[in-house]
């Protein structure tokens, strides 16, 4: 297998032009090949500076998950730094996590943050939704999102495999009131509701009970509670 690092998205471009496939660390993708035979040939992004960058408001396909820190809102940084072990992180990508993974457990804290993807095929980049983006599986560059006023993450290893996972934050909607986004994956499955934000968590759990989140079952719900109330009870607005 011949592996390609290009070192600008027009070179990225031609590899996928040329049947590249791509690949982050790797860590699910190996053992697939391993078990179907490998391709002609990968590529990585990892010399793509628009694929490395990690900042306020934004973060690369090509960060590795260990570097993921507090430059990035909290409930982001805390997804990354509880998937897998250390060994994982120093070697998996945002990007694989978050297209290449079945578990994908970024994805609930990138739909809480609203993020917008950066993406790449044949034809050139262009920007899309991550509900496109995880249906239709192209080669994300990079996310962006508006810095929330609150967010937390919590993943409960008890539950069962794989661990339910539950994201919340608080994010400005323009020049209207703020809104509280929740996302859980039950499952495989992966949720995501937005409501209006209040201060008080009971009319807010209200809200969140007439939406498919409220068919969750008890353990879950009570786990969504405790994130509402911990999100709301950080945001001072």
């Amino acid at each position: 297998m011949l592996l390609r690092l290009p070192t600008s998205v027009s070179e990225a471009r031609q590899c996928l032009s040329e049947g590249a496939i791509p690949v982050g660390g790797a860590t699910l993708q190996w053992a697939v090949w391993q078990r179907d035979g490998f391709p002609q040939q990968a590529m990585s992004l990892r010399e793509v500076p628009e694929a490395n960058v990690l900042g306020a408001g934004e973060l690369g396909a090509a960060v590795l998950l260990h570097r993921v820190d507090e430059r990035v809102p909290e409930v982001l940084h805390q997804a990354a730094s509880r998937v897998g072990t250390g060994a994982v992180r120093r070697t998996a990508t945002v990007g694989g996590n978050i297209v290449g993974s079945t578990l994908r457990c970024l994805l609930p804290a990138a739909l809480v943050l609203n993020a917008r993807a950066t993406a790449l095929d044949t034809a050139g980049t262009f920007e899309t939704d991550l509900t496109e983006l995880t249906a239709k599986r192209p080669l994300l560059l990079s996310l962006r999102w508006r810095t929330p006023l609150a967010s937390t993450y919590r993943k409960l290893p008890e539950t069962g495999e794989p661990p339910l996972v539950i994201a919340a934050a608080v994010t400005p909607a323009g020049e209207s009131r703020p809104l509280l986004r929740v996302a859980v994956r039950d499952g495989y499955d992966v949720l995501t509701e937005t409501v209006p934000y209040n201060t008080d968590p009971d009319r807010v759990l209200d809200a969140l009970a007439g939406t498919p989140l409220g068919a969750l079952p008890a353990p879950a719900r009570e786990a969504v509670r405790v994130q509402v109330a911990e999100v709301l009870g950080r945001t001072a607005v």
